[in-house]
């Protein structure tokens, strides 16, 4: 029995199905490929200012392949919870967003990243994912903190952020490697403790 208990206390909950006004949030499919990467040929330049360099078979079926699996690996290690996001609609992939680099522990923080389609951008979608996100992390995942990060020419991204309950925590050099280029970013954070957002119906940048 004690040895059953312990095992079962090594699982890790996964991304669940979340729901918001317009959105489903769903976990990434094998299926999904061909709308996944349409989506990101579509949207490459709207996308690659603010993301680390696309390798050269980035959109190919062999490099989502290797993505899932690495996805699968991290959910099954409890260290990345992935969602893709589909309009209700229209059941049409719009973008992603992933709890990443999940530490446990005295810890229990998340990173938080996402990606938009860019037809989709400034409809206030990725608004309602982040909070519903949040929500998961804080509540059925027990984490208390989640972090973010954006380059410092974001801007819709830092509002984003601020409308979901994010604070800014500093500006941090050299932080990560985007486009091929260090960079500095803006830090910004939320606590399971904080006051959560209100939501109303009036969509915001996103």
């Amino acid at each position: 029995m004690q040895l059953r208990l312990l095992k079962l206390n090594r699982a890790h909950p996964g991304p669940e199905q979340l729901f918001t006004q317009r959105l489903m949030l769903r976990r990434p499919e094998a299926a999904d490929f061909d709308e996944w990467s349409a989506l990101r040929a579509r949207s490459a330049a709207f996308l690659k200012p603010f993301e680390p360099s696309w390798a050269q078979d980035e959109l190919s079926r062999s490099a989502y392949r290797l993505r899932m699996r690495r996805q699968e690996a991290e959910i099954t290690a409890g260290r990345g919870i992935p969602w893709f996001l589909f309009d209700l609609a229209n059941n049409v992939l719009v973008g992603g967003i992933t709890l990443s680099n999940i530490r446990r522990g005295v810890s229990q923080t998340a990173t938080l990243g996402y990606w938009m389609g860019e037809s989709y951008a400034g409809r206030g979608l990725m608004r309602e994912a982040v909070i519903a996100v949040c929500g998961s992390a804080f509540e059925r995942h027990g984490l208390h903190r989640l972090e973010a990060a954006t380059v410092l020419e974001n801007e819709r991204s830092q509002r984003l952020l601020r409308r979901c309950g994010f604070r800014d925590e500093g500006h941090a050099r050299g932080y990560l490697k985007i486009a091929g280029t260090w960079r500095d970013h803006l830090l910004f954070a939320r606590l399971a403790s904080d006051k959560p957002p209100e939501i109303c119906n009036k969509p915001a940048s996103g």
